[in-house]
C-alpha cells in the first residue's frame, strides 16, 4: 500500500487518533475508542487502516536526553567535494548505522546534509567528528553548532 497518500482522506475521526497517539502512545484501543466516542470495533479498524497505510510509521517512547547522560546535542553540516559516485550512499549508510546520529537529512543550500547528534560530552562529540565524519570518503567540510539550550524540541506533527 502506498505510504503517500492525500491528507484528505483522513476524516476528522482519524486526524483525532493520530492526535491523541502523538500525545499518548500507550493509549489502548478501548482508551482510545472512549475519547472517540466510538464502539471499540471500529475505533480498532481505523487505527489498524491508519497503521496498514503507513500514516503510522511505529511507536515509541520520547527520553529524556540529559536523564541519560546525553548533555551535548550538535547541528552538523556535511558538505561534500563531489556528488558523483556512491560516496554519498556510503555516507548515508553509515549515518543510519550511528546510533548517536538523531536524525540526517540530505538539503539544499551551502550544505549537502545536515545531522543532529548527540554525545556525553564535547570529547565524544569530537571523537565522533574525528573517528566517524573525518574518515566518510568525499567528505570536504564538516560544520558544528553546538545548542546552548533547547528551546523546543519534538516530534508531534500537526495534525
Amino acid at each position: 500500500m502506498s505510504t503517500n497518500k492525500p491528507k484528505n482522506e483522513l476524516d476528522a475521526a482519524d486526524r483525532t487518533i493520530l492526535r491523541l497517539l502523538q500525545q499518548d502512545g500507550t493509549l489502548s484501543n478501548p482508551r482510545l475508542a472512549e475519547q472517540l466516542a466510538l464502539s471499540v470495533t471500529p475505533c480498532w479498524r481505523r487505527l489498524k487502516r491508519l497503521e496498514d497505510d503507513g500514516y503510522i510509521k511505529d511507536y515509541q517512547a520520547n527520553l529524556d536526553r540529559r536523564k541519560l547522560g546525553l548533555d551535548v546535542l550538535a547541528f552538523v553540516q556535511i558538505r561534500f567535494s563531489a556528488h558523483g559516485g556512491n560516496e554519498p550512499n556510503a555516507f548515508e549508510a553509515a549515518m543510519c548505522a550511528q546510533p548517536q546520529v538523531l536524525s540526517c537529512h540530505k538539503i539544499t543550500g551551502d550544505a549537502d546534509y545536515l545531522l543532529q547528534v548527540v554525545a556525553t560530552s564535547l570529547d565524544a562529540y569530537s571523537d565522533f567528528v574525528e573517528n566517524v565524519l573525518r574518515q566518510m570518503p568525499g567528505v570536504a567540510s564538516i560544520h558544528s553548532s553546538l545548542a546552548l539550550r533547547e528551546v523546543k524540541a519534538g516530534s508531534r506533527l500537526p495534525v
